[in-house]
């Protein structure tokens, strides 16, 4: 029986569990093996979190979750990475201090793995720590990917009080990820629209914008020709 993956965002589950996979790797390959910082731009529901799912399992050097895919003969090396994967989606930022306190559990998990110092009290000097931290520990560098980057901005546009500390949060904690170069191996913000106005766009002024760029234009959601052919049933 032909299984759908519907609202599964999850690669390993959908691997694992049989569901229909319709295969982006050879885009997640060409991605990886360019730049190291790139944003993406998609509407809700367009398949970004599962997108992101992917690209964590890759670097995790989860070899035989893309048994028989595209990447499976491009890929010789399949090295495992300190990944780092935040995600903003699911909270509701209008109730006090809710990025904070999302931001912060995040943190707290990753430093129960990579170590925490004292010295560093702010949400970017905690985010430079334990990249740096994951890269002297696993001797690879690390990998961020970021879901819905700028959440938390979009969903309290109807109090600006609320949305100006949101964004001075953030400016604060994506401030942290430009002088954590030299430990980072590769980082993807993807969001439903790019503003300006938070740091890590002037931070990072070598970020790619990879979202009218044809190449990449079916790296998440689905085609025509993909509808027709992978899920004809």
């Amino acid at each position: 029986m032909t299984k759908f993956p519907i609202g599964i965002q999850t690669f390993s589950e959908i691997r694992n569990k049989g569901f229909i996979y319709v295969d982006k790797t050879t885009h997640i390959y060409r991605l990886t093996h360019s730049t190291k910082y790139f944003f993406l731009s998609r509407p809700r529901r367009f398949g970004k979190s599962l997108l992101i799912s992917t690209l964590a399992a890759y670097f995790e050097g989860r070899r035989e979750l893309f048994d028989g895919l595209a990447i499976a003969d491009l890929e010789q090396e399949w090295k495992t990475y300190p990944v780092l994967h935040l995600d903003l989606t699911g909270v509701n930022y209008h109730e006090e201090d809710a990025l904070q306190k999302t931001l912060n559990l995040s943190l707290c998990e990753w430093e129960e793995v990579y170590g925490a110092k004292a010295s560093e009290e702010t949400l970017g000097d905690r985010l430079m720590g334990i990249i740096k931290r994951a890269y002297e520990q696993c001797g690879l560098q690390t990998v961020l990917l970021v879901d819905e980057y700028e959440k938390p901005i979009l969903d309290t546009m109807d109090d600006e009080t609320v949305q100006d500390k949101n964004r001075q949060i953030l400016n604060g904690f994506y401030g942290g990820i430009k002088k954590s170069d030299p430990y980072l191996k590769f980082v993807l913000l993807t969001g439903v629209t790019k503003i300006g106005k938070l740091s890590v766009f002037s931070a990072l002024n070598n970020i790619t914008d990879i979202s009218l760029m044809q190449e990449y234009a079916d790296i998440c959601g689905i085609t025509e020709d993909e509808l027709e052919n992978v899920f004809h049933d």
